[in-house]
C-alpha cells in the first residue's frame, strides 16, 4: 500500500448501507407490511363500531385472561428457567444430555400435539389429574390449564436465553465473593444474580410475547368457556370464521398495541438493568 492512501475495514458481508437496505426491506416485506394491513382494515369501522367490538364483555374478559396467564407463565417459567440453566451449566449428572435436549421439545412438538398430550394428562382421568381432583384442583377446561400449557410452550426461551451467560460466567469472581466472607446468598444477590439478569428479562420477555399468541396448545385443555376461559386469539379466530374480518383486526390491533406497550415496557427495564450493571462495573 502507497503512503498517502486510506484502507477500508475488510468485511465478509455486504456493505452498511447494502446491509441495512436489505435489513429494511425483510423486515418490511415480513413485519411492517402484514401489520400495517391489521390497522389499515380496522379503518374500515366506525370509532362507534370499533369500540362496541373490542369492548365487548365477552373480548375484555378475554383480555384479562389471556395477559394475566401471560404474565404469570413467563414469571414463573423466569424463576424455574434460571433454576433449570443453572443445573444443567453447574453440575455433572447422568442423563444430563437427555434433559438438556428435553428442554428443546416444546420448541419441535406441534403445538396441536402438545395441547392434547396436557389435556389427556391433566383432565380428571389422566395421570395427574386423576390425583389432583381427589384434593380438589381442577386443570383442564379451566384457567389453571391455560396457564400449565403457556408454561410448558415458554420454557425453552428462558433456559436457552440464560444458559450461555451462566456458562460465560467466570467462577473466579464468586471464589473472590466466597473469600471476602459472603454468604452463598450475598454471592448470588450480588454477583451472579446482576450478572444474568439481563437474559433472565430476555427470557422472561421471549416466554411472554410467545404466550400472548399462542392458540394450539391452549384451546384443547382451556375448555374455551366463554368469560371464563377463552383467550383472545379464539375470539379473533372465531371471528374471522364469521366473516367478520374488520372485528377480528379489530381485536387483533388492540392485542397489538397493548403486547407492544408491554414489551416496550419490559425492554426499558432491561436496558435500564443493563446501564446499572454496566456502571457498578465502572
Amino acid at each position: 500500500m502507497t503512503q498517502g492512501t486510506f484502507s477500508r475495514p475488510h468485511s465478509v458481508l455486504p456493505g452498511f448501507n447494502l446491509a441495512l437496505g436489505y435489513t429494511l426491506f425483510y423486515l418490511g416485506l415480513i413485519v411492517l407490511i402484514p401489520l400495517s394491513a391489521a390497522f389499515i382494515k380496522t379503518f374500515s369501522l366506525t370509532w362507534e363500531s370499533f369500540w362496541t367490538t373490542v369492548s365487548a364483555p365477552r373480548v375484555v374478559a378475554s383480555y384479562w385472561l389471556t395477559f394475566r396467564t401471560s404474565l404469570l407463565a413467563a414469571a414463573i417459567n423466569a424463576v424455574f428457567g434460571l433454576l433449570t440453566a443453572w443445573v444443567l451449566v453447574r453440575y455433572k449428572f447422568p442423563g444430563k444430555r437427555f434433559i438438556d435436549a428435553l428442554v428443546d421439545l416444546p420448541f419441535a412438538l406441534p403445538t396441536a400435539v402438545a395441547g392434547i398430550a396436557l389435556t389427556a394428562v391433566y383432565a380428571t382421568n389422566g395421570w395427574l389429574g386423576t390425583p389432583l381432583a381427589e384434593m380438589g384442583i381442577k386443570v383442564a377446561f379451566t384457567p389453571l390449564g391455560i396457564l400449565v400449557a403457556l408454561t410448558f410452550i415458554g420454557l425453552p426461551f428462558v433456559v436457552r436465553t440464560v444458559q450461555p451467560v451462566l456458562e460465560d460466567l467466570e467462577k473466579e469472581l464468586e471464589e473472590a465473593a466466597k473469600s471476602l466472607g459472603a454468604s452463598n446468598w450475598q454471592t448470588f444477590s450480588r454477583v451472579i444474580f446482576p450478572t444474568v439478569l439481563p437474559a433472565v428479562i430476555t427470557g422472561f420477555t421471549l416466554a411472554f410475547a410467545r404466550a400472548l399468541g399462542e392458540y394450539g396448545s391452549v384451546i384443547f385443555i382451556a375448555g374455551n368457556m366463554p368469560m371464563v376461559s377463552e383467550i383472545t386469539p379464539l375470539i379473533i379466530i372465531t371471528k374471522l370464521e364469521q366473516y367478520d374480518y374488520s372485528g377480528a383486526t379489530a381485536v387483533a390491533v388492540v392485542m397489538l398495541v397493548a403486547s407492544f406497550l408491554l414489551l416496550l415496557a419490559i425492554n426499558t427495564l432491561q436496558w435500564w438493568a443493563r446501564k446499572r450493571r454496566n456502571e457498578e462495573k465502572v
